[in-house]
């Protein structure tokens, strides 16, 4: 049985909503990625953003992450249009932080902390390529880390890890609406029934340090 059939109404509704909200702005800018800068940045997509998004940002060491697009052929694509699975992009973070502080390799560690990377195309409720698992790496040695993270966590799942892993070509930062979400929009259905759950689950197995710990 599909897993969205067993979502209590209002949860359901608010997903449907989700990807039929017409948002704060017509359209989305790419984000230049400085990879030359002080401040280091890494991408990762593993379903909803929203998610995704509040987990990175309660790390030490991690200075912000912004909610966007990733992995796609279409410039400047709206959340409509990345929600029709057509653009071929995935709801992607992008997390700008102190590498003095937490190493990729460690946001690697959160990142298959926080997600199942064995399910294609699907993360909890939301289904289709714009939930999928990836890693966009932004140089040979982000790449490297990659593959050795897999390798790493492949006797942790009972199914095979199917996280894309592929260069970071461009990133378009999401409507605004989307940014912050889950501290937002604290009494959102989706963010009570999914975000805060995910999260509280992923606190309880990361054993990296939190902001408020």
């Amino acid at each position: 049985m599909s897993l969205i059939k067993l979502l209590p109404v209002t949860l359901l509704l608010s997903v449907i909503l989700a990807c039929n909200s017409s948002g704060q702005q017509k359209g989305t800018a790419a984000v230049k990625i400085d990879t030359a800068n002080t401040k280091a940045v890494a991408a990762f997509a593993e379903g909803c953003f929203w998610c995704s998004e509040h987990i990175f940002e309660e790390l030490a060491g991690v200075d912000s992450a912004v909610s966007g697009y990733a992995g796609g052929h279409t410039k400047n694509p709206t959340y409509e249009e990345v929600c029709s699975e057509k653009t071929g992009h995935a709801e992607t973070v992008l997390v700008y932080y102190n590498p003095k502080v937490i190493s990729y390799s460690q946001l690697l560690d959160a990142f298959f902390t926080s997600h199942d990377p064995t399910t294609l195309n699907k993360q909890g409720p939301d289904e289709g390529s714009s939930y999928r698992s990836a890693i966009f790496y932004t140089n040979a040695e982000q790449q490297k880390a990659a593959g050795e993270a897999i390798k790493k966590w492949t006797p942790a799942f009972k199914n095979l890890i199917v996280t894309e892993v592929a260069p970071l070509k461009a990133f378009y930062r999401a409507e605004e609406y989307h940014q912050n979400y889950a501290n937002e929009n604290p009494y959102n259905s989706y963010i009570q029934n999914v975000s805060r759950p995910r999260f509280e689950s992923f606190k309880r197995e990361c054993k990296l340090k939190f902001k408020k710990d």
